[in-house]
């Protein structure tokens, strides 16, 4: 879904006339978070955020799945598998799934440690301990109480921050803020800006971490100076295009879908005529780009686009390495 400008006014008619919703919404959000859920057996680090849309939640647990791998850990990602049709459980294999089947998030989480598919989290989870799994990564799934989590890790937009700070459907909170925060362990900041003031004025003592995304840089050596025409259907494209523009590209034209997009014939025709036309490279993210492997209408726009890959990297690297070791090896 698009999120309605409303979201990042305070004050607007909209959002007035949808608090009576928040409110009830709000109420059951956090009635449902209480719950004690299904204990795993083994620990659980979720990576989770406040709002719905894009964050920075996979980038996320890819880090923290990579830091436990490192450290003699056999991590496990759980993931719900939003947009693919697979119930799950189900193991990702990126050469066997499509985005259609498994979401798009868990093949870019796949290729960091073995990711697992599950509209029941707690079927999910059982099946990592099954297979092997000393501990649990959890990519979303912050709010839903049916698996017990050893920590929770919230990651917040610092350009964005909350929003209006309204609850859904008048604002972007998945639940009220400070029911969220009593059930966390530590707030990971993302980016630049001054829109998480707010949070992490309310989270108090939780430990804060701060973090940017990196892109990589041999692609971005080869982008430099050259006209692109960059899209991207992900929370918060304007970001990607930004980082784009900062790494040295000649963004000439940008095209914005919403979050998860399905990109279809139409979508590959417009998008190629316009780059053939104008003389441009194509740019896409890399969640995109798995969005567009394995669909035969896309393919020509697969070949002729080059994804940006991007990696976390937190300012307080050491501290963080010591939060997510100590919950998980």
């Amino acid at each position: 879904m698009r999120e309605p400008a409303f979201w990042r006014r305070p004050g607007s008619a909209a959002e007035r006339l949808l608090a009576p919703l928040s409110a009830l919404y709000g109420a059951i959000a956090a009635g449902r978070m209480a719950g004690s859920g299904y204990d795993a057996g083994i620990p659980v680090l979720c990576i989770g955020n406040l709002t719905l849309g894009g964050a920075g939640k996979t980038p996320t647990a890819i880090a923290a799945a990579k830091l436990l791998a490192d450290a003699g850990g056999k991590p496990a990602v759980l993931s719900r598998g939003y947009g693919g049709r697979l119930h799950g459980p189900v193991w990702v294999d990126p050469a066997v799934h499509a985005a259609a089947d498994v979401g798009d998030e868990p093949l870019l989480l796949a290729q960091a440690a073995p990711t697992v598919v599950a509209r029941n989290r707690p079927a999910g989870a059982k099946a990592a301990r099954d297979k092997g799994a000393s501990v649990i990564v959890m990519d979303d799934g912050f709010q839903n109480p049916s698996l017990r989590k050893d920590a929770s890790l919230l990651v917040v937009d610092a350009s964005n921050g909350i929003g209006n700070g309204r609850v859904f459907p008048a604002g972007p909170l998945r639940a009220p803020l400070a029911a969220q925060l009593a059930r966390a362990q530590a707030l990971l900041v993302i980016g630049e800006g001054t829109a998480a003031q707010p949070v992490i004025a309310a989270a108090g003592p939780l430990p804060l971490f701060h973090g940017r995304l990196v892109p990589d840089a041999r692609t971005v050596s080869e982008l430099a100076g050259r006209p692109v025409l960059a899209f991207a259907g992900i929370g918060s494209p304007e970001k990607f295009f930004a980082t784009l523009r900062a790494a040295g590209a000649d963004v000439r034209a940008t095209r914005a879908f919403a979050d998860h997009h399905r990109y279809g014939a139409v979508d590959a025709g417009e998008l190629l005529g316009q780059a053939r036309r104008d003389g441009l490279s194509l740019v896409t993210t890399e969640k995109d780009m798995v969005r567009l492997r394995g669909a035969g209408d896309l393919a020509a726009l697969a070949e002729a686009t080059r994804a940006l890959p991007v990696q976390l990297v937190v300012t307080e690297a050491e501290a963080f390495r010591s939060f997510v070791l100590t919950r998980g090896v």
